[in-house]
């Protein structure tokens, strides 16, 4: 499953935020662009190596959740390079027949299709190359593998600060996604914020700015703003490290602030 039948290609000679979070988790499948941005980033804003995990570890918590509550169907946009446990491994060990369906649109993530596509048997996996700004083919694709008049998990973790309010209309096209989605269902959301650490996530910013990279921390306000009409899962809206913790993101609160919001809620 893709959303384009030529090959994309790699552009190596800008960084690109996939790739960039790849290095900060310690991966290898990034450039020394990539590299460059994600040092000097992390160079002024020292949390964005513990935010990356953080983040991790929140969506294997929220997965875990949305599993145990019933769901079986997940839409993972903005998948990211793949760092095992990927989300079909979280949620298939909870629910084996869970059905998942990636997007990202990054080639190098297309490259890795084949580690996100291991199933169980009693379950699926796709993948879908295609960019969140064009919900019409993801959900048109997604569609062939999920049924979306039943509950679907649908998660954007560590995307929406790349997507801006005017240019890209993040509001309208996360309210596009979700109206797809049948009742019951759950949307999962990470965030950058300005609010708890104002000089580092400014300073990334502007890094990202002359990089060509969009980048827009949300205040508590905005990222309350994408669960309008939703009803958010305890313990509501809260600095990532605080979202249903377990001991080791209790252990990395010792750390240091993380400037990322988190929430799951469910549709009414």
């Amino acid at each position: 499953m893709t959303g384009s039948d030529a090959a994309p290609q790699i552009d190596t000679s800008r960084p690109h935020s996939a790739r960039v979070y790849d290095w900060w988790l310690g991966g290898k499948d990034n450039y020394p662009v990539d590299e460059e941005l994600a040092r000097r980033i992390l160079a002024v804003d020292g949390t964005v190596v513990r935010g990356a995990r953080a983040n991790r570890r929140f969506m294997h918590r929220a997965v875990r959740t949305a599993a145990e509550a019933g769901i079986r169907q997940f839409l993972d946009i903005g998948t990211g390079i793949p760092t095992e446990p990927n989300l079909h491994q979280v949620a298939q060990q909870t629910a084996p027949e869970s059905r998942v369906v990636y997007a990202d649109n990054d080639p190098i993530v297309l490259r890795h299709a084949e580690a996100l596509l291991r199933s169980t048997p009693e379950g699926s996996t796709d993948y879908i190359h295609a960019d969140v700004r064009d919900p019409d083919t993801i959900l048109r694709l997604a569609g062939e593998s999920l049924d979306f008049s039943r509950p679907t998990a649908l998660s954007l973790v560590a995307l929406t600060h790349y997507l801006g309010d005017e240019e890209d209309d993040v509001y309208g096209l996360l309210k596009r996604y979700v109206d797809v989605l049948a009742p019951g269902s759950f949307l999962i959301l990470s965030q950058v914020s300005p609010d708890l650490a104002p000089e580092g996530v400014a300073k990334a910013k502007e890094l990202f700015a002359r990089s060509g990279t969009p980048f827009h921390p949300r205040t508590l306000p905005e990222f309350h703003r994408f669960f309008e009409g939703l009803e958010l899962l305890g313990p509501g809206v809260i600095p990532v490290h605080g979202w249903r913790p377990e001991p080791v993101d209790v252990e990395a609160q010792a750390e240091g602030v993380v400037p990322v919001y988190a929430g799951v809620a469910r549709k009414l």
